[in-house]
């Protein structure tokens, strides 16, 4: 359960990540800065390893959200959806992505839908697997959002996606501290279906913020629901890779 924003920018983007969960899972952990295949990537993590979101020294984000809609669930043990982001963590363009997950046990992961974000290339992309086919959909460079609930996926898609359409309105639209108030909102009403989520057994766990320059990437990590601004914040930045093709052919040397 979750609500990612994208937020366009000419040389840029933004986009903020309200993970909902039960109340009974376990607490996620901070982001924090690593090299994998000689990349660096900053992204939170579960206890087991998996994550939600992660950002690359290419300025890719990547952040997975459930996709309740689909009611199918794979039969016997199921691979966790938090491999599919680290799956994909490394990758600097689409393409390199749909490879990535092509590779992966799709049969034995349930539904999801993935969204990446290319700076480089100013491209949104995403993957919707349904436990029969994976589908590759292009979106247009500007702001919008993505949202996923297990409790009523379609009016949180109808509450959460009027709350939106109504904060583009305002003046501050796009800045970063709008983004923060849209993920802590409760309009219309603090319940299941609000952008900050709160139910008697889940809630709105934690807010992740990507930003992403032509220089650096920047990754600012709220524990806790977003309106409990004394909740515990932490920020990892690390400086952008420019040389894509050259990282291009070792990738796929790698593959």
């Amino acid at each position: 359960m979750c609500t990612v924003t994208f937020i366009a920018r000419q040389k840029g983007y933004c986009l903020g990540m309200n993970r909902d969960e039960k109340l009974t899972r376990p607490t996620g952990r901070p982001p924090r800065r690593k090299r994998v295949n000689g990349r660096a990537i900053i992204s939170p993590s579960e206890p087991g390893g998996g994550t939600w979101i992660a950002v690359n020294d290419h300025g890719a984000t990547f952040a997975l959200i459930n996709w309740y809609s689909v009611t199918a669930r794979v039969g016997g043990k199921a691979v966790s959806r938090g491999e599919v982001v680290n799956s994909v963590s490394t990758a600097a363009s689409p393409d390199f992505a749909d490879a990535a997950l092509h590779a992966l046990p799709l049969n034995q992961i349930n539904p999801f839908r993935l969204i990446g974000c290319f700076s480089t290339t100013s491209e949104v992309v995403e993957w919707r697997w349904n436990l029969k086919q994976l589908v590759r959909k292009g979106h247009r460079w500007r702001s919008q959002q993505w949202i996923s609930s297990g409790f009523d996926e379609p009016k949180a898609q109808r509450v959460r996606g009027w709350t939106f359409r109504q904060a583009q309105r305002q003046a501050s639209a796009g800045s970063l501290d709008w983004l923060r108030r849209l993920h802590r909102s409760h309009v219309p009403q603090i319940g299941p279906s609000s952008t900050c989520m709160h139910r008697k057994d889940a809630a709105t766990v934690s807010y992740t913020e990507v930003t992403v320059s032509k220089q650096l990437a920047f990754m600012r990590y709220h524990e806790g629901t977003p309106c409990q601004r004394h909740s515990v914040s932490s920020h990892v930045r690390m400086r952008r890779k420019q040389n894509i093709r050259q990282d291009a052919r070792e990738w796929f040397s790698k593959a």
